[in-house]
């Protein structure tokens, strides 16, 4: 009976029980899909991803495939950063001293990652996002909103939009944390509202925080996904990029910290920063910080 190592991770925090839980497979090169899918729904987290042989062979580069319990992905954020911290607090790729990068191929295409040392070992990674933020398909109408979200219309501060990096979100604006914490979703509602825009997840948002040293608080819903609420999201993140440069358009270097998880006492800290060219993204970063929870292995049946 084949057996596989597994790790687990909390991504997006710098401590054990924070941020956003990811399984991560090693040595995948044997899994069918079908396989990949019932391990990601056993494990029953946001996302679990399955490392494998690059396809271009390179010492720091390896090819991984993303699963949340119902699907798979072609990008996602907190598996990028969280994988990324794995392989090389592990050794399980080769760094450049000077310049210590990764490369994970994904169904969307190649995925950079920066690896940020502290005495001599990785604290924290950095992606940058391989898709730039595009709008997508019209967003549902406010009244249609509010009734998804269970909020009064009040609550609800601009035009909602739809934006995608790879995978499309809803963005919705919301006036304060007092909104942001009432937010209730419908699911009979679901299809109606949020799939029929061609989004996998809502993205609620405000400028309104808990922590002083952040610029955004959010929530994300994916529940076609398998994901009531997620405590983190790198992918739906990277396109925020879009929303909030549509918002307040600025030229040069952009940054801001997203705090999410905060209402599931998961608290994650996101780290979003976006070039801006006229007029234009031009590059988009999505890092943090991860910590290693366990390890296992899995036997798999013949």
């Amino acid at each position: 009976m084949p057996r596989l190592t597994f790790h687990t991770l909390d991504v997006f925090t710098d401590r054990v029980f924070g941020g956003n839980p990811l399984a991560v497979v090693l040595d995948a090169d044997g899994l069918e899909t079908p396989r990949m899918q019932s391990i990601a729904r056993e494990f029953n987290l946001s996302e679990t991803v399955f490392v494998q042989r690059p396809a271009t062979p390179g010492p720091a580069r390896r090819k991984v495939r993303i699963f949340t319990p119902h699907a798979e992905l072609p990008f996602a954020g907190h598996p990028t950063v969280g994988t990324s911290y794995l392989l090389a607090s592990l050794g399980l790729v080769q760094l450049d001293a000077h310049d210590p990068r990764i490369v994970l191929e994904q169904n969307i295409g190649d995925v950079p990652v920066r690896v940020f040392l502290e005495n001599g070992a990785p604290a924290a990674t950095q992606m940058s996002v391989p898709r730039m933020p595009e709008r997508a398909a019209a967003a549902p109408a406010r009244t249609e909103l509010a009734a998804l979200l269970s909020l009064d219309e009040a609550a609800i501060s601009a035009e909602a939009a739809v934006w995608s990096c790879g995978v499309p979100f809803l963005f919705v604006s919301l006036r304060d944390l007092d909104a942001i914490g009432r937010v209730n979703q419908r699911l009979d509602l679901w299809e109606s509202v949020v799939a029929a825009c061609g989004a996998r997840g809502v993205f609620v948002h405000t400028p309104q925080t808990e922590r002083p040293d952040a610029q955004v608080h959010a929530r994300m819903f994916a529940p076609g996904l398998g994901v009531a609420e997620d405590p983190a999201t790198g992918a739906a993140v990277s396109a925020l990029a879009g929303a909030l440069q549509a918002a307040d358009p600025r030229e040069g270097a952009r940054h801001w910290r997203i705090e999410q998880g905060f209402e599931m006492g998961r608290p994650s800290l996101i780290d979003l920063e976006a070039d801006v060219a006229g007029g234009r993204i031009t590059g988009v970063r999505v890092g943090g910080r991860s910590v290693r929870v366990s390890e296992g292995r899995i036997d798999i049946p013949g």
